[in-house]
């Protein structure tokens, strides 16, 4: 069987994914995407994906799936257009979902178009674990994301940091994990990933560092209850595209479309 994927978005985490969709020839599919400039297009994709002419286009086009990797404002966007017609959707900018409001109105939209709703783990592991202690009042969590300088560049000099001469570590921010993923909407999808699995958007602790001695992205997860502790730290290179995220990040998102594809599923 062929399934039919449509992209909104085709940046760096997208093309990872759309190449090793291609290059899977146990799973055969037919790809699209919706971007705003053709030029997105890599080269080695050309002519093996359909792009499409706004959201109109993408529900003209009828896709299995729709895999959003465009940022959160995309999500405002479109995912509603596509739930309410039906189409399951992994969100991949899941600080979108920290906006109670805007996640109810998907959630909303997919009970109207019998639609499902995936947001892939990402750059970090442990969701198994948060989603078993969510229900628990006595349940902490506290999520520190350690990026060197490069993933912060843009950013820093609004700061008031240079990151030409940052010699030291510095904490950009400490607080909740909403108000984290909303400020950040590029480097803190993952807290509001951590939030929505497990204690949720208030009670999940946020450290946001910039370190220039860091070794990659750095994720480190404290989970503490009756229940028992459990304590991760990933290092993931960062992207070669894009330093902001992990590499590891697209074939996250290639492993959840091969689950949502699947008949035979683990976790």
């Amino acid at each position: 069987m062929t399934h039919r994927i449509a992209f909104i978005g085709l940046g760096a985490i997208a093309s990872d994914v759309a190449a090793g969709l291609l290059a899977d020839a146990a799973q055969p599919c037919q790809l699209a995407a919706l971007t705003r400039n053709a030029a997105d297009l890599p080269p080695a994709l050309a002519g093996r994906v359909a792009l499409l002419d706004g959201l109109p286009g993408l529900l003209a086009w009828r896709p299995d799936l729709v895999v959003e990797a465009a940022g959160q404002q995309a999500i405002a966007e479109h995912a509603e257009g596509c739930l309410k017609a039906g189409l399951d959707m992994i969100i991949c900018s899941a600080g979108a979902l920290a906006d109670d409001a805007l996640r109810a109105r998907l959630i909303a939209a997919a009970e109207a178009g019998g639609a499902r709703i995936r947001v892939p783990a990402g750059a970090i592991a442990g969701l198994d674990y948060l989603q078993a202690v969510a229900g628990r009042d006595d349940a902490e969590v506290v999520y520190e994301s350690r990026k060197p300088v490069a993933a912060w560049r843009a950013e820093l000099p609004g700061m008031g940091i240079d990151p030409d001469t940052l010699a030291e570590s510095r904490t950009l921010f400490s607080g909740p994990a909403r108000e984290a993923a909303l400020r950040f909407p590029k480097n803190l999808n993952v807290a509001a990933t951590l939030a929505l699995a497990g204690i949720g958007m208030t009670r999940t602790r946020v450290e946001v560092v910039v370190d220039p001695r860091a070794r990659g992205n750095q994720h480190r997860i404290q989970v503490r209850s009756p229940l028992g502790e459990m304590q991760i730290e990933l290092v993931n290179a960062p992207s070669p595209a894009n330093p902001k995220t992990s590499w590891l990040v697209a074939q996250s998102v290639l492993a959840t479309i091969r689950r949502h594809l699947a008949r035979f599923t683990i976790g």
